[in-house]
């Protein structure tokens, strides 16, 4: 395949994943949505595979379990049924049956306890030190307002150290186009605490802070949504940031009297481990909120 052409196709594929997951509470009809990027339907089906491994139509069930296994221990005001709604099921029952092909259990069982145990597994297989020595409990985060945000990205499948080759090429790119106000930003897709980090979505981003227009086709551009948010200060090590992921969901947002949203959460470095030759990071992460 020429290198225009897996480019070409690169971008379409990001493009459909970032569609998916920003309309994961929609119903998505992939005849228009073949439409809507002027695409034949088949074609888009191929490419789709062809980038991430897998057809659509796995991966938007994929994602929609994701978030309601996420909501479902952070909205406990919200019902079963509200939350299926939310995540694009429009039945209980066909809801309450794909849960418990994903994850083993009924969202009833999961909401009382069963994701510790699911949690607990995906941490100890993770390819990252298995212990932290911060003290999450006395982060307090401040409530801000976000603006939405225009980054450059690169998308990696995988929570493994090969990330840091996706943030190299983040680091080329800049210089290639000689940019030094910027800021370097991490897109979590997925909720690495309940998400088998072979299949969560890491997305590298880029926002150029200069009053230029910078035209290149070799990375696609997408919108970080803002609005009401928890932002924590934390640094640390690599390993640091899945345990501090799993205390925000886990601990934090449930006795907070705040719920969370589909909108995902995002990370803002001061320092960048993956960049760092020391492997420390210093950041500023937003959790998506409501009251």
């Amino acid at each position: 395949m020429k290198r225009e052409t897996h480019e070409r196709h690169t971008r379409v594929a990001n493009d459909l994943m970032y569609y998916i997951y920003t309309h994961i509470d929609t119903e998505i009809n992939l005849d228009e949505l073949a439409q809507m990027f002027r695409i034949n339907k088949f074609t888009m089906h191929k490419i789709f595979k062809e980038i991430f491994g897998t057809n659509i139509y796995e991966s938007i069930k994929s994602i929609r379990l994701q978030k309601a296994s996420n909501l479902l221990l952070t909205n406990r005001y919200s019902t079963i049924t509200q939350i299926a709604n939310v995540c694009g099921y429009s039945s209980q029952t066909s809801f309450i049956r794909a849960f418990k092909e994903r994850f083993g259990m009924t969202p009833n069982q999961w909401r009382k306890g069963g994701f510790q145990t699911y949690s607990h597994a995906l941490l100890t297989q993770a390819d990252y030190p298995r212990e932290t020595t911060l003290d999450f409990e006395h982060l307090q985060p401040k409530i801000v307002k976000m603006p939405d945000t225009q980054a450059f990205y690169i998308r990696h499948k995988g929570y493994k150290k090969t990330i840091q080759l996706t943030w190299q090429k983040i680091q080329a790119w800049l210089f290639s186009h000689d940019v030094t106000h910027y800021t370097l930003i991490s897109l979590f897709h997925d909720n690495p605490a309940i998400t088998p980090l072979d299949e969560c979505h890491h997305v590298a981003c880029i926002r150029v802070d200069e009053a230029r227009k910078i035209n290149d086709q070799r990375l696609p551009e997408l919108t970080i949504s803002g609005g009401l948010c928890a932002a924590f200060d934390i640094e640390g090590k690599r390993g640091d940031i899945l345990r501090f992921i799993h205390w925000v969901y886990h601990e934090w947002l449930p006795q907070s009297g705040y719920e969370t949203t589909t909108k995902p959460p995002f990370a803002i470095y001061r320092k960048n481990h993956h960049l760092s030759e020391d492997g420390w990071f210093d950041m500023t992460f937003y959790l998506s909120i409501r009251f």
